[in-house]
């Protein structure tokens, strides 16, 4: 019995001191090999060819950030990639819209052969992008909203059993889904570098610009300031979102056919145009090269966008 107990404690000493070995001696191998891991560009991934683009794409984001972009520019780019959860730098936004006017407009200078519809697809590939990043900034925010209820119902119901406000929102990261998780999340890293809750909560607010996020968030200043009970306050809000959301609803299903007029007068007479032009040039080109023809597309286009935007006028109910 002495043997075993003296051979265990013979090879319990040696594992410690090549522990502490590798601990003394071997550290910073251990870190050039992490290093390497996360830095390095592996030769099996990457051969020269792919190595140089990536590195004239590199270049040329950095020209873009230099000479493209102003700060202010830059600042804007990067609230509007937030909030619509785009996970692109402003440098890569303006060369992708680059890259989209070049393409849509050469594509339709090569179906159509005309110079003109080179610049009518540059132009539109222009805007490709923006509209882009409009509907994933709408999606974004509507994802928010519909979510944002439960959000606070799980805050209320945090608060009630006892946990702060952090870790009310701790809970509701763990629960909750993209978007909701994402921002409060950041929400949480800020406070945890140093930041205030005041100023975490405005910042939300810049970047997920919500009226019923505001609502929410202006009940939880005013609270922190005056007191009162805050689980309460947020319950009532919840009840005002919900009863919003719904009367939300119930317009955009009587709207819905209105708003699809408007968009048939405003793409029909485009369309057309374009079909035509397709099937038979001649028959429509008149329209192009004459006075008057040129007078009617002024004045057709002039009517049409102001039908669309009275259509819009209309059935854009605020709630």
């Amino acid at each position: 019995m002495k043997y075993v107990i003296l051979i265990f404690f013979l090879f319990s000493s040696f594992l410690f001191f090549v522990f502490l070995l590798r601990r003394m001696f071997f550290s910073e191998q251990r870190l050039e090999k992490r290093m390497k891991k996360y830095l390095a560009v592996s030769e099996k991934n990457l051969n020269k060819n792919q190595f140089n683009l990536l590195l004239q794409f590199q270049l040329t984001k950095q020209k873009i950030r230099k000479n493209v972009l102003t700060k202010e520019k830059n600042n804007k780019l990067e609230t509007l990639l937030a909030r619509a959860g785009l996970p692109l730098k402003p440098e890569e936004y303006i060369l992708f819209q680059w890259i989209s006017t070049g393409f849509i407009g050469c594509l339709l200078w090569l179906i159509s052969g005309e110079v003109i519809f080179l610049l009518i697809g540059s132009y539109l590939g222009f805007l490709f992008p923006k509209w882009y990043l409009r509907k994933k900034q709408k999606q974004r925010i509507t994802k928010f909203n519909d979510d944002l209820p439960d959000m606070i119902t799980t805050i209320v119901g945090s608060l009630r059993a006892g946990f702060s406000f952090p870790q009310a929102l701790k809970a509701v990261t763990e629960e909750a889904s993209s978007p909701i998780k994402d921002e409060m999340e950041a929400v949480l890293k800020e406070m945890q570098y140093g930041s205030s809750i005041e100023d975490s909560l405005n910042d939300l607010k810049e970047r997920m610009p919500s009226e019923d996020l505001d609502l929410m968030i202006q009940a939880i200043l005013i609270q922190r300031q005056v007191g009162g009970n805050l689980a309460t306050v947020l319950d009532k809000i919840v009840e005002t979102i919900r009863d919003r959301t719904k009367i939300h609803r119930q317009i955009s299903t009587l709207t819905a056919q209105g708003r699809l007029s408007g968009i048939v007068i405003g793409l029909l007479p485009i369309i057309l145009a374009f079909v035509l032009f397709l099937i038979e040039p001649d028959y429509i080109g008149t329209l192009f090269q004459n006075p008057i023809g040129i007078g009617l597309l002024i004045a057709g286009a002039i009517s049409g966008l102001i039908g669309f935007m009275l259509i819009r006028k209309i059935t854009s109910i605020e709630v």
